[in-house]
């Protein structure tokens, strides 16, 4: 996508993401008013070292750099009336059509996305779409949201973090890449740490222990002291099956449709 590309959606199904094959380095390019915000969290821990390893990039832009007067406008009264400011089409277009452009060749097949309560809720399924996509360009709103046209004539994904509000996208860009950059190859110390987690196959994680085996007067269970890896595996399924059915039944009845006649 460039500038001079004409607008508008492509046609594919409301909130659903293209997939490519992913390559290294997994590319995430970021819109916000508050650069200054970034890498931020995502500059620590597994996230920041693997963004020193090479293994994913980050673009951050500065919105403001796109206005066209010289107290950098960004926003405006909504039409109709109503509280607080909306962000200018015009001036979002502007930074988004340049952002891109920049990383032409890059960019085919990766999602554009804007953080709205409103939009698919982020999930791990969700997230997985995001990392196969090779990358991502993160549209942080503030103040009341974007100008609705820029959602037309743009190709964006609305995504939400959950049913709450928050003062910008920037803390929801925070969780959507930290969710993706663990996935990334290398990243995680034992690559099986990705596929023994809440929701890798629908289901919340299994209780997990470690030394000391008592502690407060509790014990360690018996089976995972007992090196028999099948019965070890049996009742971490158990578990995982028996927490999501108290905690999340909404999980569990999904899974609980999707799973094998028979399978224990």
């Amino acid at each position: 996508m460039n500038s001079s590309q004409p607008s508008g959606r492509p046609n594919r199904p409301e909130g659903e993401l293209s997939t490519v094959p992913a390559a290294l380095p997994w590319n995430a390019r970021i819109l916000t008013l508050y650069p200054a915000m970034f890498p931020g969290p995502l500059g620590q821990s597994l996230a920041g070292r693997a963004l020193a390893e090479g293994r994913w990039s980050l673009t951050v832009v500065d919105i403001r750099d796109f206005a066209r007067d010289k107290h950098r406008t960004v926003d405006d009264t909504p039409f109709g009336g109503g509280p607080g400011m909306v962000m200018r089409p015009d001036v979002l277009a502007n930074a988004l059509d340049a952002t891109l452009a920049d990383a032409e060749g890059e960019v085919g097949g990766q999602p554009l996305i804007y953080f709205s309560p409103r939009g698919r809720r982020l999930d791990q399924a969700l997230v997985h779409e995001v990392k196969a996509a090779g990358g991502a360009t993160l549209l942080c709103g503030r103040f009341e949201g974007v100008d609705e046209r820029l959602l037309q004539a743009r190709p964006v994904v609305e995504v939400s973090l959950g049913d709450f509000v928050l003062s910008g996208g920037e803390i929801a860009a925070y969780a959507l890449l930290d969710a993706v950059v663990r996935l990334l190859p290398g990243v995680m110390g034992a690559e099986e740490s990705g596929t023994e987690e809440s929701f890798a196959d629908g289901l919340l994680e299994y209780p997990q222990y470690t030394r000391p085996q008592e502690w407060g007067g509790l014990a360690v269970p018996d089976v995972l002291l007992s090196g028999h890896h099948e019965k070890i595996a049996a009742w971490r399924r158990e578990m995982a099956e028996k927490i999501t059915a108290e905690r999340r039944p909404d999980l569990w009845e999904s899974y609980r449709r999707r799973k094998p006649a028979g399978k224990n």
